[in-house]
């Protein structure tokens, strides 16, 4: 009996502790533990310890485009539009798989630190799913291209591999955004409100959207900065409730944009209070907020602007996420919780990296089959993109343990005696470029070597004697690449770096001479940077803002045979990022030097193109060509067509190699350049993977996700989101190059169309004697839509003479238009039209089109 009272008096277990209940019942049972304020607290994206529930702080705020983001060393894949570009969904599912074990890696490591800040969570903030309407924005780069089913296909893709497959577990969350009609302009997307008709929000906005929850099951969504048709996104009961949740049956939680809230009442004026604006946001269906604007809902509440029955609902959500990552569970009952570091940057890892570098490459144009290069040819490498690390990470992006420049992989891959460097220009005017190892003279080394001295101390001011001295090729600094003698020397909270060199420059002129500092993502630390030349200070950037382009830079005139001591002092504490040692060399003095290259060589490699500090996410870069982030116009900015035409006019073969992430305008370079390679922004091994490609250890496959224009006068305004004239299926004009095109240096026939049944089938014979892969495209072509719409595709690898048989489910649009007629299916290595020379059959289908 007193057994019984004693059991009788124990408090029962709470279900929200009960591993046998569902997810949503612990969630339920958890929230309503909870009071107002409490449930508030988890409702915005640092969402704070609730010590007597057992909830730990948790920062929902985790990136993850091309690998692990902003936290440290990881695996960095090329940018999603150079993902786009391998049209390879398999290797799409493989990238997120890696980068979800590495995203389980850096949480298990952090909550073992009891390290629960930003950017080491599980829940993520990719992929960036909207459509690339217009080659100006500048947050292009992140997405999959310009077309609907493309980029529907590899984001289910890229979401089941972050997702996983556990049936009880996911092994990490990914997000759909920015939901929906959003991209760009970066300058007004806090006020700008996207006017579209119902037939491009059903045909061309929505579906990859409707894809990645119908087929891709994601749990997430992020709804956009803009209104649509006069509703802030997050705000919208027509976006969040009539569409997502109901049509579509989305059955997860839904985040803001940063400030996004904040914008439903101070931008878009929407509401009257931030209170009001956070109640209908959360009402029309947004749960959370990046931001701290729901720390209003308690007043809201008060106010009856909303209930706590809204707020609820939200919380729910929140916590069923939460509960199916596993964070409220045993170890051991996770099946993901034991992931280690080792697995971080893996030799597998760099591999699959290397991997997709080379199948994003887009081989544009190829005269006379100049590629691939054999023998041992001379080679000039010039161009501002040719030896720059920090293009090839593009934005949204991790650190490495190493980055392989184009200059890097091409001397590795060719006889590094046989190739000779220039700069040629820098990006734009306003940039700053790497000073190179060939002008710098190690303080204390002989005249035969080439860098700087550096030394590293145990302290913040240069005291004691030096941790570490050694010889470094250029002044490049990340403390997240991880340099193991680096980390042996000295601790990334507090040290100090030296570099000390003489300076000799190839001809006399004004040179801007500097730093940049490389700000690391939610450091709390501080960094100073000082630039002595014989020492006189030059350049003192102690903590003030600089300009992201060019760093802190500026002039000095230097004579050419003479030797200037160069000294930089680096103070770090606190854990930031980086420090690069820049110039801006006299712009007749690279042409000149890329000219004499061009000329004594036997081909040029020329790297031109952009960066993410030029195109990006919303900035207060305005310079001639760019706008915040956005592009004003398409063409290479004016020191690089400068470059482009003296090179062209030496008659010499030059082969372009495009670094970018959005569509560029080189007409000149189509009409007389050797060789056009487009290889976006590349990743870690981007380098490695230009030089196989280029000396022919890999065939080119890739194929484009967007239309290469001539010019943005072919264009509507920026601001019209009417799809009239825009991406491949309505452009009215002729294009430099299609979506969808790309060479190889195999050759591929089309035979035997044909329809049978359920499904489309067509064989492909590789008639050449070099294997290589085909990017098979299925588009479909209707009588009251002129245009082709892809519809299907598969990349394929066939060794030489070898024939497979390709087949497709057979297509049926769904759509707005009323079906006039049967409609033509197209099979091919691109697109049909002229640019396809021949290379599709055609097969018409009587059918009308379902609706």
């Amino acid at each position: 009996m007193a057994g019984l009272l004693w059991a009788q008096d124990q408090p029962a277990t709470p279900k929200y502790e009960d591993l046998s209940a569902t997810p949503e019942q612990r969630a339920a049972d958890l929230v309503a533990h909870m009071t107002l304020a409490e449930k508030v607290s988890q409702m915005q994206n640092v969402a704070v310890a609730i010590p007597r529930l057992g909830i730990p702080a948790y920062d929902w705020w985790n990136e993850a485009l091309h690998g692990v983001a902003r936290a440290g060393l990881a695996t960095v894949f090329p940018q999603a539009i150079g993902l786009a570009a391998t049209w390879d969904t398999g290797l799409e599912h493989t990238i997120a798989d890696t980068i979800s074990t590495e995203a389980r890696a850096k949480y298990n490591d952090a909550i073992a630190h009891n390290n629960h800040g930003r950017y080491h969570g599980l829940t993520f903030w990719s992929p960036n799913i909207n459509i690339f309407r217009d080659p100006r924005w500048g947050r292009g780069q992140e997405t999959f291209g310009e077309d609907p089913y493309l980029t529907s296909q590899i984001a289910v893709a890229f979401i089941k591999g972050m997702q996983g497959d556990d049936p009880r577990y996911f092994k990490t969350i990914a997000t759909s955004k920015h939901f929906a009609v959003h991209s760009g302009p970066e300058t007004t997307r806090h006020q700008f409100d996207a006017r579209v008709s119902r037939a491009d929000l059903l045909d061309t906005f929505f579906p990859a959207f409707r894809a990645t929850v119908e087929d891709g099951h994601v749990d997430s969504v992020m709804c956009a900065y803009n209104s649509v048709d006069g509703t802030p996104a997050c705000a919208s009961r027509i976006l969040l409730q009539t569409h997502l949740r109901r049509t579509w049956n989305f059955s997860g939680y839904v985040v803001s944009d940063c400030g996004a809230i904040e914008d439903v009442y101070s931008g878009h004026k929407y509401k009257s209070s931030l209170s009001a604006a956070s109640a209908a946001a959360v009402k029309a269906g947004t749960d959370l907020s990046c931001g701290t604007e729901y720390s209003t809902l308690v007043d809201a509440v008060r106010q009856k602007l909303i209930s706590e029955k809204d707020i609820d609902r939200s919380v729910i959500r929140l916590f069923t996420a939460r509960f199916r990552l596993g964070m409220f569970d045993p170890p051991d009952s996770v099946p993901f919780s034991k992931i280690g570091m080792d697995e971080v940057e893996s030799p597998a890892h760099q591999q699959l990296a290397l991997q997709a570098a080379e199948e994003s490459m887009v081989l544009l144009k190829n005269d006379d089959q100049t590629l691939p290069l054999s023998g041992r040819p001379s080679l000039a490498v010039i161009g501002p993109a040719a030896d720059d690390p920090d293009a090839l990470l593009a934005n949204y992006n991790g650190i490495p343990s190493h980055i392989i420049t184009p200059l890097q992989g091409i001397r590795s891959r060719f006889s590094s005696d046989r190739v000779q460097y220039a700069l040629g220009s820098l990006y734009t005017d306003q940039s700053a470029a790497l000073i190179p190892a060939s002008v710098l003279i190690p303080q204390g080394g002989s005249n035969n070597l080439r860098g700087l001295f550096a030394e590293y101390f145990h302290s913040d001011n240069f005291t004691g004697k030096p941790r570490l001295g050694r010889i470094e090729p250029e002044g490049y600094f990340r403390w997240d690449m991880r340099d193991p003698e680096v980390l042996a020397a000295v601790p990334r909270d507090t040290f100090s770096l030296r570099w000390a060199a003489t300076l000799r420059v190839p001809a006399s002129g004004d040179y801007a001479l500097g730093v940049k500092r490389l700000n690391a993502e939610g450091s709390t630390g501080t960094d100073s940077a000082r630039l002595y030349v014989d020492d006189r200070l030059l350049v003192d950037d102690s903590g003030r803002k600089h300009d992201l382009v060019g760093g802190m830079t500026a002039m000095m005139h230097l004579e050419a045979g003479r030797g200037y001591r160069l000294r930089v002092e680096y103070r770090q504490d606190g854990g930031a990022a980086g420090l690069e040692l820049v110039w801006k060399p006299p712009a007749d003095v690279s042409l000149a030097e890329a000219v004499r290259a061009t000329k004594s060589s036997d081909a040029t490699l020329l790297f031109v193109g952009l960066n993410s500090n030029l195109e990006g996410e919303e900035s207060k870069l305005d310079i001639p060509g760019f706008a915040g982030g956005d592009r004003t116009n398409i063409h290479l900015p004016f020191p690089q067509e400068k470059l482009v035409g003296a090179l062209l006019d030496t008659g010499k073969p030059i082969i372009v190699v495009l670094i970018n992430g959005s569509a560029l305008a080189v007409e000149a370079a189509k009409l007389r350049a050797a060789a056009i390679l487009e290889a976006w922004y590349p990743g870690q091994e981007g380098g490695t993977a230009i030089a196989k490609v280029i000396g022919g250890d890999y065939n080119p496959g890739g194929r484009l996700p967007v239309t290469f224009y001539r010019s943005v006068e072919q264009l509507p305004p920026f601001e019209d989101y009417s799809m009239k004239n825009r991406t491949y299926r309505y452009f009215m004009g002729g294009p430099l190059y299609p979506f969808g095109y790309g060479l190889s240096y195999s050759d591929f026939h089309y035979s035997a169309l044909s329809l049978a049944g359920g499904t489309v089938s067509v064989h492909v014979t590789n008639t050449s004697s070099r294997d290589g892969d085909e990017v098979v495209q299925l588009y479909q072509t209707d009588a009251d839509a002129p245009h082709p719409e892809l519809r299907g595709f598969q990349r394929i690898h066939l060794k030489a003479g070898e024939t497979q048989t390709v087949t497709f489910p057979r297509p049926t649009l769904k759509g707005n238009r009323p079906a006039k007629g049967p409609f033509l299916v197209s099979v091919g290595g691109g697109q049909p039209g002229p640019w396809a020379e021949g290379h599709y059959l055609q097969i018409a289908l009587p059918e009308k089109r379902a609706q």
